[in-house]
């Protein structure tokens, strides 16, 4: 079993890897991006029967920075 876990940090975190790509973009001449946020995918390969509660503790505990960052799980 496959899933994927998208990363992004939470409103209000100053995002400077965002702020570079909109930066980056506007020198390629890209004038109407106004924000970036910039976050993270992780695909993991499960053995079946991996529980939502187990996938949730992968993130809790390791995946993601819950004080500044928010995560999202998506089974294939």
């Amino acid at each position: 079993m496959k899933a994927r876990v998208f990363v992004t940090l939470k409103n209000g975190v100053l995002d400077p890897q965002g702020e570079a790509i909109r930066h980056a973009l506007e020198g390629l001449g890209f004038g109407g991006v106004n924000d970036v946020r910039a976050g993270k995918l992780i695909e993991l390969d499960l053995a079946d029967g991996t529980s939502d509660a187990d996938i949730e503790a992968m993130c809790s505990k390791l995946l993601a920075n819950t004080v500044i960052e928010n995560f999202r799980i998506e089974r294939l």
